[in-house]
């Protein structure tokens, strides 16, 4: 019938559905945003808006600066934390990781692909006095870190060309790739060698190599890094390190149920 207010629960999927978008809205931004700039973006009543901020706050998902504009809450946080300790992948991987270390004596991450970031799931450090400041659920751009690279490089070329359509490509340190034509000459390098390397992209002094954590039919899933001090990650050490990689994320693959045969790649080299 026209004119008709949609059914409860129909308004209920609905302000779910806008309850979402803030959410995602303030998540992608760079600075808390006001009330106004919200209502505009999503295009709701400031009314409107306002009441979802409210329920938002509330619920601690969502949280007011000083001069009252609005950005994501440390609830989020928590569940982000909980999401990652039940994520099967991690718990398979600790085994492989502790392994990798051992034989490294560096650095290993887990991560994640979430829309052009990379998400640090798993995190092990060497008994060494140089260590990384990273921690788990902190995430970064894929673009200038090994692991986004090691994922990019392998995906289907219609999914890579859409995450790259977001990338926005800035500048971490003088050695970061910024333009997309000098990033798709770097991921076909990624290819013919069978990892990826952040040479001091992300940090002065930082060098980190990673290579993808494939399934049954060889799509990325995660991707395994090894970081270090460039001095002591050098040129000369990467070829050995992408073996000591391999061998862990094959074995990670194999223990989430994926057939070891299918992680064979090409010979690496340097």
């Amino acid at each position: 019938m026209r004119g008709a207010n949609p059914p409860h629960g129909t308004y209920k999927v609905q302000a779910l559905d806008r309850a979402f978008a803030v959410l995602d809205l303030l998540g992608e931004s760079d600075t808390p945003l006001g009330l106004a700039q919200v209502a505009s973006s999503l295009q709701l009543h400031k009314s409107t808006a306002h009441r979802f901020l409210m329920v938002l706050e509330r619920h601690r998902m969502v949280e007011r600066t000083p001069n009252g504009k609005f950005r994501l809450g440390l609830r989020l946080f928590d569940f982000g934390n909980r999401a990652i300790e039940q994520y099967d992948l991690r718990e398979r991987a600790q085994p492989h990781l502790r392994r990798l270390v051992a034989e490294t004596e560096e650095t290993a991450h887990l991560c994640i692909l979430e829309a052009a970031r990379m998400i640090y799931i798993d995190k092990i450090e060497p008994a060494r006095s140089v260590r990384m400041i990273t921690r788990i659920g902190a995430s970064n751009p894929v673009h200038c870190t090994s692991v986004g690279k090691a994922i990019l490089a392998f995906l289907p070329e219609d999914r890579t060309a859409e995450i790259i359509r977001r990338i926005r490509f800035e500048r971490m340190t003088h050695r970061t790739i910024v333009t997309l034509e000098a990033f798709r000459v770097e991921l076909e390098k990624t290819r013919r060698r069978g990892y990826a390397v952040d040479d001091e992209e992300l940090e002065e002094g930082l060098r980190c190599i990673a290579v993808p954590v494939l399934d049954a039919q060889r799509q990325p899933v995660a991707a395994v890094s090894v970081s270090g001090p460039s001095f002591r990650v050098t040129a000369q050490k990467l070829p050995s390190i992408a073996n000591h990689l391999l061998q862990c994320v094959r074995g990670i693959s194999a223990d989430m149920g994926y057939l070891p045969s299918r992680m064979s790649r090409t010979a690496l080299s340097a």
